[in-house]
């Protein structure tokens, strides 16, 4: 069995590091918004599910900044324990300036519901029906 950048079984949060990446998905991607967050992703064939943050200095000092992108990433990992989905997309959470009044749950909540809007979140019971 050959390695894949993203193992279904561990379910491991895989980042986007490269400039080159944020500037790809920042102009092909789509995108979708709540007032917490932008979602900018871009569907892909391979190299499952692959997310960045982006927290800009409009949202605080340092030490805040750490703060919401430590608390986005957490999100997306309890995210990627509940997602049966195999859509392979790169994708980014930009934040907004109001997440940082913002608790964890509606962080995840935000986040669960852009995933879901732009096709790249299913849970369980959803897939029951559906064979392959």
């Amino acid at each position: 069995m050959e390695a894949t950048r993203f193992d279904n079984t561990r379910k491991k949060l895989v980042t986007l590091k490269k400039n080159k990446e944020f500037t790809f998905l920042y102009h092909r991607g789509k995108s979708c918004s709540t007032k917490l967050m932008v979602l900018i992703y871009f569907k892909n064939r391979y190299g499952g599910m692959r997310s960045g943050f982006s927290v800009s200095k409009k949202v605080g000092k340092a030490v805040v900044r750490n703060k919401v992108r430590r608390r986005l990433k957490e999100s997306m990992r309890a995210l990627l324990q509940e997602n049966t989905s195999h859509v392979h997309a790169n994708m980014i959470f930009v934040a907004r300036t109001p997440i940082v009044q913002a608790s964890y749950s509606q962080i995840k909540k935000d986040m669960k519901y852009l995933m879901k809007k732009a096709g790249l979140f299913e849970t369980e019971t959803a897939d029951q029906g559906e064979t392959k």
